[in-house]
Formats: C-alpha cells, structure tokens, sequence
C-alpha cells in the first residue's frame, strides 16, 4: 500500500530531471501518474517526445500506471488536456504539480522582451492555465492538491535572474490565493523550492572559486531526494498543510515563513517626508536586512 494508492496526479516538465523523479516516487506510491513534458530544451526551444515516454516506460516496466502527454504548458488547450488526458484515461484528477520550467538567464539591462515573456509563460502562465483546468474538478470532488515548484533564486535572490526569480515568486503568491479560495472546500496549494542538480541548475555561471564551490555542492544534491516531500503533499497524509513554503535540500527539509510586519513605528500627528527620512529610518535600521544570494544563506555543505 502507497500513500498515493487510488490518486491521480499530473506532472508537468516530468521527462527529466526533478520532473521524473517526483513522476517515479508518485508512481512506486500507487498513484497514476500523467507525465507531461513537451520536450522543449533549457530555454523551452523545440520539441521532444522521448523524454516523456522513456518515463512511462520505467514507470510501467516497475509495474506502475502512466501515460505521456506532449503538450506545452504555456497553451492554455495544451495545459487543459492535460487533466483531459487524466480523467479519460484513470477517470479522475487528484493532484497537479506545477514544475515545468526554463530558464534565460542575464542581466537585468540586458533582459531582451522575448526572454523575460518566455521565462513568465511557462512558469506562471503555465500553471495557472494547469491549475485552473483541475481547479472545477477539485471543487467538484472536494479535494484536491496544488503543488507549485518555486526556487530560493525568488524567495531569497539570486544575481542574473530577474525572469527567473520574478515567476517563481508569483507562484507563491498564486498558491497562497489557492489555498484562501479553495480551503472551503478541503482543497489545499503548498509550493516547495528543490535544490538539485539539473539542467536548470547546469548553466549557473562558475566562473569564481565561490561559484565554482556552490556548483560542486549542488552536484551531490540529486532530483531523488526531492520526490518524497512532493509525493507526501499529494497525498491524504499532507490534509493539514496548505498555504506553506517548503525548501528540500538533500536531506534537509525546511519550511520558510510567511511575509509579515516585523517592525513598526506610529506617529501620532502623522508623517512627512522629512519625518520618515529622520525619524522612520533611524528607528527601523537595526532590522533592515543585507541583500544575500542563495548560497549566502544556505552557506553550509548539505547534510
């Protein structure tokens, strides 16, 4: 028996990477799994469909259930046959995972149009059209899981990014909202931020010692190590949590807390500018926090 017995869960970009060990952990807990991945490369150009069927193959080689779909998530039809392919081929739709991505790096002032557009179709677009596509027959069953992939680049930074981490803090965002809308309903949304070696993590720039050494930890944290979170917020046992933000770094798990107010100053007659510049600052410096990247936070080895 398998926390995903009787479940069925979409996964989205699951021809690779952390997409195919979350499709391979969800399946060998008894759940049928849709495997979706258009093929595209890194930065989402061309198409290939062996990546998702080689997946259905190991999946149904091990004796588990699947089936490919080799639709791109940035088409709203696309993103909706998705859960068509899950209702027709297993009859229902319990769980989607929102983790197909691609990455155009660079500069902020030499973020082109076309890279930004790119980067925030997929990640955001993508699991909107997903999610609300499963979202009627969520209500309709009353239940339902919404896991959304979001990244440290967006919840703490990283340098040459901007797309990147500006779609992956939408996500938060969007699941939160999922969480508030649907918790009516015992329908819940949690977002998690993987750490693992993939092709998404393949072009950070390594071109210092510090960069160099941040790479070569990323390389001992494989896509395996996290598919048990994904799966277990899939299934029943996660009934408890939504709404949260969960970060799996080899075998370490961590849940981030929420934005909320931690200082606050008042003013009884009211501010001005010249007040909140003399008055306001000097009382809130002490918590203004250092701009940090990633690995300034997570600044030791994974365990």
């Amino acid at each position: 028996m398998g926390l995903l017995d009787g479940k069925v869960i979409a996964i989205t970009g699951a021809g690779r990477g952390i997409g195919r060990a979350l499709a391979l952990e969800c399946a060998a807990q008894g759940g049928s799994v849709v495997v979706n991945d258009f093929g595209g490369s890194l930065s989402g150009e061309g198409a290939d469909h062996g990546p998702a069927q080689a997946v259905v193959a190991e999946i149904q080689a091990a004796g588990g259930k699947a089936i490919a779909n080799l639709a791109s998530v940035s088409d709203p039809e696309g993103a909706a046959s998705i859960v068509e392919d899950a209702i027709k081929t297993f009859g229902r739709i319990d769980s989607v995972v929102n983790n197909a991505g691609v990455s155009r790096d660079g500069m902020f002032h030499k973020m082109s149009h076309e890279n930004w557009l790119a980067v925030i179709d997929v990640h955001v677009n993508g699991s909107f059209y997903l999610s609300r596509a499963a979202a009627p027959h969520f209500r309709d069953q009353k239940s339902g899981s919404f896991v959304f992939m979001t990244s440290t680049s967006g919840l703490i930074g990283n340098v040459g990014q901007s797309n990147y981490s500006a779609a992956k803090m939408a996500l938060v965002g969007l699941s939160n909202s999922l969480a508030l809308d649907f918790k009516r309903y015992g329908i819940r949304s949690n977002c998690v931020a993987p750490f693992a070696w993939s092709r998404m993590t393949e072009s950070i720039p390594a071109e210092t010692p510090e960069a160099q050494e941040r790479v070569e930890r990323l390389k001992t944290m494989t896509s395996d190590k996290v598919a048990p979170m994904v799966a277990f917020l899939c299934s029943d046992a996660s009934s408890e949590i939504s709404g949260e933000v969960f970060c799996v770094r080899k075998n370490e798990i961590f849940l981030f807390n929420p934005m909320r107010p931690i200082r606050s100053v008042h003013r009884s007659e009211g501010w001005t500018t010249e007040t909140v510049a003399n008055e306001f600052l000097p009382a809130i410096r002490p918590s203004l926090r250092k701009l940090e990247v990633s690995s300034d936070v997570f600044a030791w080895d994974p365990i």
